[in-house]
C-alpha cells in the first residue's frame, strides 16, 4: 500500500522502491482496500530487501515494528524514519475485521506520505 500511495503522490519526484523483509505475494486484501480509493495496485509485487542496496537510497521508511526489529542495521548517514503501524496481514477475525483493518492502514499510512510533502 505504501508503495502505491508513493507513486502515486511522489513518484515525479523519487525513485520509488518497496521490500520488506520476506517477500509473500501481493495481498488480496490491500489490493481490494487500495482499488476502493483508485489506486491500482495490481501490478506491485512483494519484494525482499537487498541489504547491498540500502546506502542507496536517502530515506528508509519502516512500517512495522516487526520491520523495524528485523530490519538490516543501516549505516549511520541514512535518513530513516520509522511509522509504527499495525501489521492488518497478521490481523484476525471476520472479513469485515480485517478489511476494516486494511482501510485503517492504508489511510495512515496516506496521512504519513502526505506529512512528508
Amino acid at each position: 500500500m505504501a508503495e502505491g500511495f508513493s507513486k502515486v503522490k511522489l513518484n515525479k519526484k523519487f525513485k520509488i522502491s518497496s521490500a520488506g523483509i520476506e517477500a509473500h505475494g501481493l495481498n488480496p486484501n490491500a489490493l481490494e482496500v487500495m482499488n476502493e480509493i483508485g489506486i491500482d495496485i495490481s501490478g506491485q509485487k512483494s519484494k525482499s530487501i537487498v541489504e547491498d542496496e540500502l546506502s542507496s537510497y536517502d530515506l528508509v521508511i519502516t512500517l512495522c515494528g516487526d520491520a523495524r526489529d528485523r530490519c538490516p542495521v543501516l549505516s549511520r548517514g541514512s535518513n530513516h524514519m520509522h511509522w509504527n503501524l499495525q501489521d492488518p496481514a497478521k490481523v484476525s477475525g471476520s472479513e469485515d475485521d480485517i478489511l476494516g483493518v486494511y482501510r485503517k492502514i492504508r489511510d495512515q499510512i496516506s496521512k504519513n506520505i502526505n506529512s512528508l510533502l
